[in-house]
């Protein structure tokens, strides 16, 4: 078993990874024969619980024990695992390597931001991998489309929301959706020829929303104005008369102001103001960015008193929110969202996660984009935003703080919902979805709800709610 000779410390210098190897990886380069039978430079991971420098399980344990480094200002070390990380993790290599080269890039940007490992951040700047994930390609309408339209990813849950949609607002004359999406409506064509085709006629439709996520990806090259227009525009070409509101509102507070608007609303129609509406709340890959209870928030006493619902001193706006759209007694509450766990507030604990999770949209991407396509450059900036964010940002800023879907089951519970099954026909419709897909997608029923998989592993789950 190769072991790596102690030496002194090398002397402090502005790193570089395109430099000569420091010596004390020098071993690396020896033959595979050749053994070293001295002692390993303390506290660096040996072989021997790491494997080969190539398994993604190596990779994985050297990203933690880099966290820790710089968690613990250990620049030395951590200057160590990254000059092995950037020589067996090229950022064109296979899906782990390419993983791996995301995760890197995060640590020594989080370096940079916490003012922590200086050598680190000035390799950073030098390197200039802060900049990366802000080379966000912003979308046309058509770009997004087909953007959302490579993988199941989104698709699975437009698909299985619109079933149940349909079912929830049958009967009715004027249907409500609150869309809180970040893919910006792009679910909404589909779901107007849904309810165009149905059997009692077209109802007026009303779309609200909460204003564009100008710092999440994916990103449309227009005004949400121009979007309401165009949506508007569509739906008339199918016979459907259609509102489109925006109600400027942010996901950092619990969408507050949006939730405050639509109990007004509720009041006045309950007051005998306008025709009955089927309220519709429809929740895609968006209520992971509202703080959950590890982010540091304003007091109780602070926030807006009628939006406050919380008992407890530890003020939620991810509870308080859920509880609020109880309040507001919607016929329908879908909720889908990535099946992961990208809270804790343990880095390392956090980067592990992510690493055993975001495998799947590198490894997703080698079955449908050849190298070198620019839809594949975007899908990878993509996630290698999640990633920076997850592991460089802190505080209000990382708000890829995903919750697994059990947790969130109990949350809904807890705000007084109850989860209804999704129907045949919102089955049947998602597995004829995925057949158009690379066969290593796969559907899996989880109680009441329905679970995006890729080769048996949770990718994304969708579940249906009503008032209880």
């Amino acid at each position: 078993m190769m072991q790596f000779t102690e030496i002194p410390p090398p002397q402090p210098q502005t790193p570089s990874f395109h430099q000569s190897p420091p010596p004390f990886f020098s071993s690396l380069s020896m033959n595979k024969n050749q053994v070293h039978r001295t002692r390993p430079w303390p506290g660096f991971p040996m072989p021997k619980s790491l494997g080969s420098l190539g398994d993604a399980n190596c990779m994985e344990q050297l990203l933690v024990h880099c966290a820790n480094a710089i968690e613990t200002n250990d620049a030395t070390l951590a200057q160590q695992i990254l000059w092995v990380l950037n020589n067996i993790a090229p950022a064109d290599g296979d899906s782990n390597q390419r993983l791996t080269c995301g995760f890197l890039r995060a640590l020594i940007a989080r370096a940079a931001k916490s003012g922590t490992c200086k050598m680190l951040a000035a390799m950073a700047n030098a390197q200039n991998y802060d900049n990366l994930c802000n080379e966000t390609h912003k979308f046309s309408i058509i770009e997004l489309a087909n953007f959302v339209d490579l993988t199941p990813w989104h698709r699975f849950g437009f698909t299985a929301a619109n079933a149940t949609i349909i079912e929830a607002v049958e009967g009715y004359s004027v249907v409500h959706i609150v869309d809180l999406s970040t893919t910006h409506c792009m679910q909404i064509p589909t779901l107007i020829d849904a309810i165009a085709n149905r059997l009692e006629g077209p109802p007026l439709v009303k779309l609200t929303v909460a204003g564009a996520v100008e710092d999440a990806p994916p990103m449309l090259d227009l005004s949400y104005e121009e979007l309401g227009s165009k949506l508007v525009s569509f739906a008339r070409s199918r016979n459907i008369h259609m509102e489109f509101q925006i109600i400027s509102s942010s996901y950092a507070d619990g969408f507050s102001s949006l939730i405050e608007q639509l109990r007004m609303q509720k009041l006045m129609y309950s007051g005998g103001v306008g025709e009955p509406e089927a309220l519709v709340i429809n929740c895609h890959m968006m209520l992971h960015f509202v703080p959950d209870e590890t982010v540091p928030l304003i007091s109780d006493s602070e926030a807006n008193p009628n939006y406050l619902f919380e008992s407890s001193s530890v003020y939620s706006p991810r509870s308080t929110l859920l509880k609020a759209l109880r309040c507001l007694d919607p016929n329908v509450v879908i909720i889908v969202d990535e099946d992961a766990d990208f809270t804790s507030n343990n880095v390392a604990s956090r980067l592990r996660s992510a690493f055993n999770y975001l495998w799947i949209p590198y490894d997703t991407v080698d079955t449908f984009l050849p190298r070198g396509s620019k839809q594949r450059q975007w899908y990878e900036s993509y996630i290698y935003w999640k990633i920076q964010n997850i592991i460089a940002q802190e505080g209000l800023q990382r708000i890829e703080r995903l919750e697994p879907k059990s947790r969130w089951v109990q949350r809904m519970r807890n705000a007084d919902f109850r989860a209804v099954p999704f129907g045949e026909d919102a089955v049947s419709e998602v597995k004829a979805m995925l057949d158009e897909h690379a066969a290593g997608w796969g559907l899996k029923k989880e109680d009441d709800d329905l679970v995006l998989t890729w080769k048996g592993h949770n990718v994304a789950f969708a579940a249906a709610w009503l008032p209880a």
